[in-house]
């Protein structure tokens, strides 16, 4: 292979480069929760739509906020029953955990629970926001129906091949489409309406 055919033959990797490739791996690892911590991060990434990794790794990477968890530890009572659950996260983030976890001699459930207790608020507002597409699909339901009888309108006064009768075909078509989409955005945030 000739160096000139191969212009990036001379790029090296560094040890960091390496490593911090290292850390992006994906790891398997069990803690025991509560049921609402549990159910808060998976109830959150969904109504986000984002992965409860993506989630997990962004709350437990935030060293000064684990720090705090853990030097106040012994000021919060613990969570009655726990429950064992595995979680896919990167191996800088468990490392991460495991070095704050072993400094302030704080278990690591303990970290990843009150890690977790702090995406609470987002829920609440994330619950409002809930409530407030619930009506806008309401009032989008209504206003297809309204759609529906102008286009029936149209049809008898107009005919099926006029323009404007074609129009609002399409328009309706569209807003049936989108009012789909939405009642399906609905449906997949309603676990959060128990929360």
């Amino acid at each position: 292979m000739d160096e000139k055919t191969t212009p990036f033959f001379h790029l090296q990797y560094s040890e960091e480069t390496t490593a911090d490739l290292r850390g992006r791996q994906s790891v398997r690892t069990t803690f025991k929760l509560s049921e609402r911590s549990i159910d808060a991060l998976s109830i959150l990434a969904g109504q986000l739509g984002i992965k409860q990794k993506s989630l997990f790794d962004h709350l437990i990477e935030d060293t000064q906020a684990l720090r705090m968890i853990a030097s106040e530890f012994a000021n919060v009572g613990q969570a009655a029953q726990r429950v064992a659950k595995t979680y896919v996260i990167s191996r800088k983030t468990l490392e991460n955990l495991e070095r704050v976890s072993e400094q302030y001699n704080t278990p690591r459930d303990a970290l990843v629970e009150y890690s977790i207790e702090r995406i609470l608020p987002l829920l609440v507002r994330e619950k409002e926001k809930h409530s407030k597409r619930k009506m806008l699909v309401e009032e989008l339901q209504e206003y297809l129906h309204q759609g529906t009888a102008l286009l029936a309108q149209a049809e008898n006064d107009l005919g099926r091949d006029d323009p404007v009768f074609l129009e609002i075909l399409a328009m309706i078509r569209s807003v049936n489409t989108c009012c789909h989409e939405l009642e399906q955005c609905v449906l997949r945030g309603n676990k959060i309406e128990n929360f």
